[in-house]
Formats: C-alpha cells, sequence, structure tokens
C-alpha cells in the first residue's frame, strides 16, 4: 500500500466561494465533457439538422491559413498546433481542445508546451490557454509535443483536466480575467517549470483553482503520456492515474500505485483510490476514461483496466484501516483465453498481434449494459480485438457470467462506441481502419467499411448521420441505418486523429493542426453574437 501525502484542504470559506462560483447551469445543446452530457460516455447526441457534408476549403497560398471562401457550411476554422489529439468540449459559449505549442499563442512560451485552448464557440477567436511545460523526465513520462491528449470535463464554471504532466488540475472557465479569488498561489511557479524561473500569468493564461500531482502524490509512472478525461458525479472527480511500464516495457516502477482515484472537485483533496490492484500486471499503460451509470438506482464508474479487465466500482468511498477505497463491484476479463494461449496452451507473448491487449477505450454505459473494445498503443501496431457487451447489473467476478455478446471480427481498437437509441444501432471504428454497424442489443453485424487508413479517434452518432475521421485525414459521413449508405467523403488537408463533436447546431472537427465549425448553411463572417 502506498502512502498518500497530505493534499491541501481549502477553508470553509473559500470552498463556499468555489461552489457559489460554479453554480452556472450548462445549456442543454453543450458537449461539456468527452461523451457530452450522457455520464455514459455514449458518443450520440438527439440534435437535428447537421449537414451530410461540407467543404473544409483550402489553404492561402504560403500559409496555414485556411481561406475560408472556399469552404462551404464552415463557420470558422481555428489554427492548433502541430499534434492535436484531444477531443474538444464546447459549453457556455466557449470550445476547449488540447494541442501543443507549435504554434506560440503568447510570445513569453516559446518551447514544447502541452496547451489547452479555450476559443469562442460562435467565432473561433482565441481567449485563453493552460500552456503546461514539459516534464523532465523526457519522453518516457511526457512525450515530446504530443500535447495535452485528454478532453476537459467542464462543470459549471470549473474545468477540470489531466495535463501531460500527470496532474489533474481544476481551471476557472474565465481564466485569469475572473475577478473571483482562488485559493492557489503557485501559478507564476506552475507555468515556469520545476527548477526554472516562474513565469508571471497574463490576462490570456488560464486561470488555477487547485493542482493534484498524481506523480508527486500517488507515485505513478505514466508511461509516455497522461490523457484520462475525467468525469465528475457530484462533489467527486474520477480519473485514471495513467500508470504504466518505464522504458524498459517490462517493468512497472509503481505496482502498488492505484489506476483510479477520486478527489474532491472542489479542493482536489484524495478521496479514495481503486481496490482493484491492477499494477502488478499492467501489459503496457493505462489510458482509459471513466464513465458512470446507474444500476438498481445505485451509481457506478466504469473503467478498461492496463490488465485487460472491464472494472465496475462503487463510487462512495470505504474506509479500511489507513486507507480509504473505491470498491470493486464487478469485474469482467475482456481478453478471451485464446488471444492468451496458443492451441498448445503456450502463452501468447504480449504485445504479439495474435495476443492479449489491454482496454484503452472507454467503457459506454447504456440501458443496464456496459461495451467496450480491446487493443493496445498504436506504436504496437495491428491485431486481433474483442468487442464486447456486458451485464452491468451482475456482482462479483462477471467473466463466465456476465458477457450478453461479444464481437470478435473487430481489430484492435481504441475507440469508443456510439449507439443510436432512435435505431439501437451501435457504430465503433477499429485501429486497423474498419468501422462497423453492428445491432446494440444482440451484436448482429449489419454492415463494415474499410476506410483504408486507421483509426484513432471514435465515430459520432447523430441526426441519423455517423461521422468518423481517420490518419490520412479522410472525414466521412455515413448513414446511420441498417443498410450501408456512405454520404458523403472529403479530406481535412492533416489527420484526423480526434473525434468530432457536436454543440448547438454546430460540428466540431479537429485536426492534427485546426479546428472546423461546421454548420448547415454556415457562411464565413456571419457567425452568431452571443
Amino acid at each position: 500500500m502506498i502512502k498518500i501525502k497530505n493534499s491541501p484542504i481549502l477553508t470553509s470559506t473559500v470552498a463556499s466561494v468555489l461552489l457559489a462560483a460554479t453554480s452556472l447551469v450548462l445549456r442543454a445543446d453543450d458537449w461539456p465533457r468527452w461523451g457530452g452530457n450522457d455520464p455514459g460516455r455514449n458518443m450520440y447526441s438527439p440534435e437535428k439538422g447537421l449537414p451530410a457534408t461540407f467543404d473544409p476549403g483550402k489553404f492561402k497560398t504560403g500559409s496555414e491559413e485556411v481561406d475560408l471562401s472556399t469552404t462551404k457550411n464552415v463557420k470558422w476554422v481555428a489554427k492548433l498546433g502541430s499534434q492535436s489529439y484531444g477531443n474538444p468540449v464546447a459549453a457556455n459559449g466557449k470550445v476547449y481542445v488540447g494541442t501543443n505549442n507549435a504554434s506560440p499563442r503568447d510570445p513569453k512560451y516559446k518551447d514544447d508546451r502541452s496547451c489547452l485552448y479555450a476559443l469562442n464557440e460562435y467565432t473561433g477567436d482565441f481567449i485563453w490557454q493552460l500552456a503546461v511545460p514539459k516534464l523532465a523526465s523526457g519522453k518516457v513520462n511526457d512525450w515530446e509535443y504530443l500535447g495535452i491528449l485528454a478532453s476537459p470535463c467542464v462543470d459549471g464554471n470549473r474545468i477540470y483536466l489531466v495535463t501531460s504532466r500527470c496532474d489533474v488540475v481544476c481551471l476557472d472557465a474565465e481564466g485569469m480575467k475572473s475577478t473571483a479569488e482562488s485559493p492557489y498561489k503557485d501559478e507564476a511557479k506552475y507555468l515556469g517549470g520545476p527548477g526554472k524561473p516562474p513565469i508571471q500569468p497574463g490576462p490570456t493564461d488560464g486561470k488555477l483553482i487547485w493542482v493534484y500531482d498524481m506523480m508527486d502524490q500517488l507515485g505513478v509512472f505514466p508511461h509516455n503520456a497522461s490523457n484520462c478525461s475525467v468525469i465528475t458525479l457530484g462533489n467527486k472527480v474520477f480519473t485514471c492515474t495513467s500508470n504504466g511500464q518505464d522504458w524498459t516495457h517490462v517493468n512497472v516502477p509503481s505496482p502498488l500505485s492505484p489506476s483510479v482515484i477520486a478527489l474532491d472537485k472542489n479542493t482536489g483533496e484524495f478521496l479514495a483510490e481503486d481496490d482493484a490492484k491492477v499494477g502488478p500486471n499492467i501489459k503496457h499503460g493505462e489510458w482509459s476514461s471513466p464513465s458512470v451509470g446507474k444500476v438498481n438506482g445505485k451509481d457506478q464508474v466504469y473503467w478498461g483496466g492496463g490488465d485487460g479487465v472491464l472494472y465496475a466500482f462503487d463510487p462512495n468511498p470505504v474506509k479500511e484501516a489507513d486507507s480509504t477505497y473505491l470498491k470493486k463491484a464487478w469485474w469482467f476479463d475482456a481478453v478471451p483465453e485464446e488471444y492468451k494461449h496458443d492451441k498448445n496452451g503456450k502463452p501468447i507473448k504480449y504485445p504479439a498481434a495474435e495476443g492479449p491487449s489491454e482496454i484503452n477505450a472507454t467503457p459506454v454505459f447504456y440501458k443496464n449494459r456496459v461495451y467496450v473494445a480491446i487493443g493496445q498503443d498504436p506504436e504496437h501496431g495491428e491485431g486481433v480485438g474483442r468487442l464486447v457487451c456486458v451485464d452491468a447489473t451482475k456482482t462479483g467476478d462477471i467473466t463466465k457470467t456476465g458477457l450478453i455478446w461479444d464481437f470478435k471480427e473487430i481489430h484492435r481498437s481504441i475507440s469508443t462506441v456510439s449507439i443510436d437509441p432512435t435505431t439501437g444501432l451501435l457504430f465503433v471504428g477499429d485501429f486497423s481502419g474498419f468501422v462497423y454497424c453492428l445491432d446494440a442489443e444482440t451484436g448482429k453485424k449489419y454492415w463494415e467499411y474499410d476506410m483504408k487508413s486507421h483509426v484513432w479517434g471514435s465515430t459520432l452518432a447523430v441526426d441519423g448521420k455517423v461521422y468518423c475521421g481517420d490518419e490520412d485525414g479522410d472525414f466521412r459521413c455515413f448513414a446511420a441505418d441498417k443498410k450501408f449508405k456512405l454520404l458523403s467523403e472529403v479530406n481535412m488537408g492533416a489527420p484526423v486523429l480526434s473525434t468530432p463533436i457536436v454543440a448547438n447546431g454546430t460540428l466540431f472537427v479537429a485536426t492534427q493542426t485546426h479546428l472546423f465549425a461546421v454548420a448547415e448553411g454556415a457562411k464565413p463572417g456571419e457567425a452568431a453574437k452571443k
């Protein structure tokens, strides 16, 4: 059992101020976190009127600026860095997206950093950024130029984010322009980075409320990147710690560190850790994000382990001796036996193409079931996969009793499923580049489509359509129907490694270098004024 250092607890007076400041109510059609308004993380929206096609336009000669006069159904385009994997979210008139610092927005930040941008939802104008310094340990923990990989979670007027430094941070949605008092007083030191001169925040910097350093407090060792998209439930923030192997790809330096923790969302105080003891069995790293569902009137937190096991935790901390735990409600080993041993019973060594995988995708809770695919780090290439549908009403080890259906035609996948409740159809992509349409109830396959390039992001189901991008920059729109129909195909000019989202009638598509705001009938320069 690892000893947890004491986290600072805010005074009741400051906590009251923070609670009052988070009273802002999100709009119904916002997309405030990974999975939108659905805590089950289903990549679906009930919005209507989204375009089946658009033209991303052409670049102005000799520049990285898109000529908006050459676009169709595009409201605006914002320049990002050179690598952008973080899926955007939109809430309260702002769009937040992760990227790197290859296109500096502030001259005082010239080095490699991971950035969270806050942009005007209606115009794409830059408002503020959190420019996070890289870890001194380098690529083993914080791979160069990757940028912010996680989707932020917007809860009222607060933003919760896992940075590339393996910090969980809470930010004021208004940035440094906010007049609210913050209990965090080390902003300049944080922006400067350990062992470097402090950098005083300016009007376009993010405003930190609290910071929880998981490497320092929990001893975790993130493998190459930290990218969990956190989720809030009540007064708690749940996150994966990104614990993993070191550069040897054999040793887990911190096997006793937790994999999932809960923090107080108002103060950043540590509340509990999981009791799954995944550490010694981590195959490579841990990058799955938690989701939430309610079963028989009780909340559960779902998470895909670095050991290939799907877990459900009770979100209410339980005190045992000197520790406080999130107790397992049930667990399901998503890796079938034939991926672990060959026909002669000999173990198949990870990361062999025909062998076992971990879970990198986000589990989706839908109608008392949890859906998730297994997969590996994209650097490991393609291989066998499995998509499972599990009964969330059971308890204990449900590996043999909880499977409702599985789908083994899928290859390794890091994608999260989208389920259209109007049709009962499930859509999912895999790293080999195939997009599948299945019956969410039975697992029956209706069609598959070869994107002919790796799929990193997830599908989005909305308005009778399914959107999906790929590594070649091709972005496609399918009919959300049992009968296959490709509605449109465009090339975005750069890889699309994130997942499109929809908010308030606008489709947001992030490439590695630009963020596009797409809407039916949109014309440049006619963005709504709100």
